[in-house]
């Protein structure tokens, strides 16, 4: 163990210890540098506890979050004592690194002399903290080849998470190495972190190998594998881990079930999100604002609004993420009213809202039309809350306003903007010009996605809409000759039912679904029974210079409708219809789930990257605008 310094670095925090620790938790943060003693008072407290004075030495510099805290404490201790070795030094050394001042620390550390195996670590873990991983190798090497120093299990936990974090999988393996050369790999926090070094990085094999091999996996352990699958896009898989834990009898945490949630998303199907529930209940973590939350975002996102609302008027403590998450809900199903109401009684009841919570507020003012109320709220949230204006609430202010056909509205906002426009933006305005037509602007707006990001399909294929929709056949095929000339790729549609415990998954014109003779019979029928109540198919929508019959063809197979026959013939009447679609709904898509809708007296949900859509009585949730 490490021999604590003599009197002469610490005695002066027995000046009074719990004044400093009163004082730290009353005054705040820069309290602390008014009770650290002068040179003068030291002599009058020879007397010094030396464990107590350790304990309230680490609480007081911890508890510095900022530079210039951190900075006026230093600047104290040199005016006080020595303070180049030892604990404080140690400590200051740590903070400097772990606030984004690498240099300060390494200075600092430089002027220490005869630093032990704690001084190292404590620049190295700052550094792996911050994410400076260079500089932590570089630390990490001085101190092998340097100092000929011999790390211990608090190094490699550090280095390997440096090596983690920031995909230096090479070096990683080289630490590896080392790690089973010392013989350290019988520490469970080493092989935790060397799994999820792998993980993180994609080597799920070797991952696997290191959690097969060890002796005995603890909780952690049991974690890194769930998450790492999770990360990986394997959320079956990872769902997989989580039953074998509770087959293992491993009792699982917060972060398991945070984890768990994410991968429910991940898969999309709401039977397992229900399961996972009832399991939140049986334990009681119900009570836990984290778990709460996660589980109401994913219940939102699985387009199940009245459960994620229930969960959270289940929720005894209600923070700002939960409250957030729940107007984020309303603002993703197009409800703003009910996002409005929710966000006046936060307010009231003393809930600081922040840019988040900002974001989701204008948002979902935009997916339900509320101009005027956008307006308020996006000059209240600076006038009032003093919460800067960022570009994520430009970006959904153009998109208000181009809602409301105000395109020169939203293009004069974007060109008063302080700052630099991004995709959002511009997209946000390209989306509008799409819908009212308005080429010479959708033009623009496109020109600078493309600039901007030059290698994203989706920005030529809104221009290319826009052409063929206005009639630009020339025009348009130049964009596509453009995305063809790039070699951009386009991700085919999807769309995505849930029945039986199964995700059904539909392309255009597929016929690979064992029940396929029926879906387009259903479909065909669909189809009948619309025309016949006067409703034609939009065939503007399909981007091509082909025939009408065959522009119709085209567009009647496309994915939502297969998967909204499969639903319609499969599912409970008296349950929504819900589909997840892995691009934008196309106009005659929209329309036909309108219709269908009110002929068939069925509740159908449509959600697309963006929002979701919800269909009654032939009225769509988003006012016919996305």
């Amino acid at each position: 163990m490490r021999k604590v310094p003599s009197c002469s670095v610490l005695s002066f925090f027995n000046f009074n210890t719990n004044c400093i620790q009163q004082k730290s938790f009353f005054l705040g943060q820069k309290g602390l540098c008014d009770v650290i003693p002068s040179k003068s008072s030291l002599q009058l407290h020879s007397h010094v506890n030396l464990d107590s004075l350790v304990s309230t030495l680490i609480v007081a510099l911890n508890s510095c979050s900022r530079v210039s805290y951190c900075q006026a404490f230093h600047a104290r201790v040199i005016k006080s004592v020595n303070y180049r070795h030892g604990f404080v030094g140690d400590q200051l050394v740590t903070n400097y690194a772990k606030l984004g001042y690498p240099d300060d620390a390494q200075t600092l550390f430089d002027e220490m002399p005869n630093k032990d195996l704690v001084s190292w670590n404590s620049l190295i873990s700052g550094l792996s903290r911050s994410g400076f991983t260079a500089r932590c190798l570089s630390a990490f090497c001085r101190m092998r080849f340097e100092i000929d120093m011999q790390p211990n299990y608090v190094t490699f936990l550090s280095i390997i998470s440096a090596c983690s974090d920031k995909g230096a999988l090479s070096e990683g393996k080289c630490i590896h190495g080392f790690a089973i050369k010392l013989g350290v790999l019988n520490e469970v926090k080493i092989m935790n972190a060397l799994i999820n070094m792998y993980g993180k990085s994609g080597y799920l094999h070797e991952a696997c190998w290191l959690f097969e091999a060890m002796p005995l996996q603890n909780l952690v352990s049991w974690n890194s594998m769930i998450a790492i699958y999770t990360q990986n896009g394997l959320a079956e898989e990872s769902m997989g881990i989580f039953i074998m834990t509770r087959r293992a009898l491993v009792e699982f945490d917060q972060a398991t079930m945070l984890t768990v949630l994410q991968a429910c998303e991940n898969l999309g199907v709401r039977n397992l999100a229900g399961s996972i529930h009832g399991l939140i209940l049986r334990f009681g973590l119900i009570a836990n604002v984290a778990i709460a939350t996660a589980l109401l975002d994913l219940y939102a996102k699985l387009g199940c609004l009245h459960s994620s609302s229930k969960v959270f008027g289940e929720i005894i403590y209600l923070d700002r993420v939960a409250w957030t998450a729940m107007l984020a809900g309303y603002a993703m199903h197009g409800y703003g009213k009910d996002a409005i109401k929710l966000f006046e009684v936060m307010v009231k009841k003393g809930i600081q809202p922040d840019h988040v919570t900002f974001t989701h507020l204008l948002s979902a003012c935009s997916h339900s039309g509320l101009v005027k109320e956008g307006k308020h709220y996006f000059k209240l949230m600076s006038e009032v809350y003093g919460v800067e204006h960022k570009l994520d609430h430009y970006s959904c202010m153009v998109d208000l306003l181009g809602r409301s056909g105000l395109l020169s509205d939203a293009y004069d906002l974007i060109k008063r903007m302080p700052m630099e426009p991004n995709t959002g933006v511009w997209g946000a305005l390209l989306g509008a010009c799409r819908v009212y037509v308005n080429t010479e602007l959708g033009k623009e707006a496109a020109e600078r996605l493309v600039s901007l990001d030059p290698s994203d399909i989706r920005n030529y294929i809104m221009l290319s809409n826009i052409y063929s929709a206005a009639g630009l056949w020339r025009e348009a095929s130049k964009v596509r000759a453009l995305i063809k000339e790039r070699s951009l790729n386009r991700k085919p549609g999807c769309s995505f039912v849930e029945h039986g415990n199964k995700i059904h998954r539909f392309v255009v014109g597929d016929r690979s679904h064992p029940e396929a003779d029926r879906i387009y019979h259903k479909l065909e029928e669909l189809i009948g029974k619309i025309r016949k109540a006067g409703f034609m198919s939009k065939t503007e929508f399909v981007l091509h210079d082909v025939d009408e019959e065959v522009k119709e063809n085209m567009i009647n197979e496309h994915s939502e409708k297969l998967a909204m026959a499969f639903g319609l013939l499969v599912t409970d009447v008296a349950q929504p219809l819900i589909i997840t679609k892995n691009l934008r709904i196309c106009g005659d898509c929209h329309s036909t789930a309108k219709v269908a809708s009110l002929i068939e007296k069925r509740t159908i949900i449509i959600r697309d990257p963006k929002r979701f859509h919800h269909f009654s009585g032939g009225i769509c949730s988003c006012g016919d605008y996305w």
